[in-house]
């Protein structure tokens, strides 16, 4: 009876284009009613309709290429939670302070906050975590965490522990910054550096536009994906050149990667130039797949060696990366 309510609830829209978003709050609230201990409590999501907050339109739509900086406010809400305008209730994003790089994943329950000056509401475990105040400069991003960092997050819990953004990157971002209210970075444009070290500024403007081409691909990579046929890879041709004296035999075997049973998933590209960019950055290599270019890293022979290479490939930028058995 209660999921059938549910259904009905969210075939009608939610919010009301005459109001403020108090309805898609009553939902939200909905969702809470369902078991917190399995994937069914992400269901269903809630849009809602078009509304305005002091003269302005927010339009709801389920966006996956989000990525926003502007700034923070609170609510008094549980857990590591976060109210959104437009954001589907509920879905995930990556909050980053742009005062210390410090970034975490919160679950957004909520519409909010009702004010055109702030981006988003965060719950008390969330400003801790961020260890945020009132108007704290943040980048926001849209992302599909596994369903364990979900389930922490459902439960009231803080999901793993991000790396800390490089500050490098935090300065290119805090450029984009508003006055008020938030500016988008989906198609971010390249900011040139004003200061006399602008090598350090341009190496952080790379990184951000293989994030940001990362972002627009929105390939959720999964392990289901086609191993590419072993008879399309090609070795490279060796071309012997003749010697007027005999010269001590070289060994001609060719450098082969490690042999394990893990790698790790980076990213997927639809662009070879991109996917071989990202694999220089992290000294991986790329496997085709179909009509994409998968960027990957080892293999490596324990479970604790491929997480701790892990930890570097996120620390490069790849948030979404990910341990994956090989073949």
């Amino acid at each position: 009876m209660t999921l059938g309510l549910l259904v009905t609830v969210a075939a009608c829209g939610g919010i009301s284009s005459a109001s403020r978003p108090d309805t898609a709050n009553a939902q939200a609230n909905d969702l809470a009613s369902v078991s917190t201990n399995g994937p069914e409590a992400d269901y269903p999501v809630v849009i809602g309709d078009a509304y305005k907050i002091d003269g302005i339109e927010y339009v709801p739509a389920d966006v996956w290429n989000y990525d926003e900086v502007g700034y923070a406010t609170f609510n008094p809400d549980q857990g590591v939670t976060a109210s959104h305008k437009t954001l589907p209730l509920p879905s995930y994003v990556e909050v980053t302070s742009l005062e210390n790089g410090k970034t975490i994943v919160v679950r957004v329950e909520r519409r909010g906050p009702m004010t055109n000056e702030r981006l988003i509401g965060l719950s008390a475990g969330a400003q801790a975590l961020l260890s945020a105040t009132e108007g704290t400069a943040i980048r926001v991003r849209r992302i599909n965490p596994p369903e364990v960092e979900r389930a922490a997050l459902r439960s009231g819990q803080a999901a793993p522990d991000r790396l800390d953004t490089p500050m490098s990157l935090v300065e290119i971002l805090k450029r984009k910054l508003p006055a008020a209210g938030s500016a988008s970075l989906a198609k971010a444009e390249p900011v040139a550096p004003t200061n006399e070290n602008g090598d350090s500024f341009d190496a952080a403007m790379a990184d951000l536009a293989v994030a940001t081409e990362k972002q627009e691909q929105l390939i959720a990579v999964q392990d289901v994906l086609p191993t590419p046929d072993a008879s399309e890879q090609k070795s490279p041709t060796v071309t012997t050149v003749a010697q007027t004296a005999p010269e001590p035999k070289k060994s001609s075997a060719e450098p082969k990667r490690s042999t394990g049973d893990f790698v790790i998933q980076a990213a997927a590209f639809s662009s070879k130039a991109n996917a071989d960019r990202a694999a220089k950055t992290i000294s991986g290599f790329v496997e085709s797949s179909g009509k994409l270019f998968r960027v990957r890293t080892g293999p490596y022979e324990t479970r604790g060696q491929a997480d701790a290479a892990l930890a570097k490939v996120r620390a490069a930028g790849y948030s979404d990366a990910r341990v994956i058995k090989a073949g």
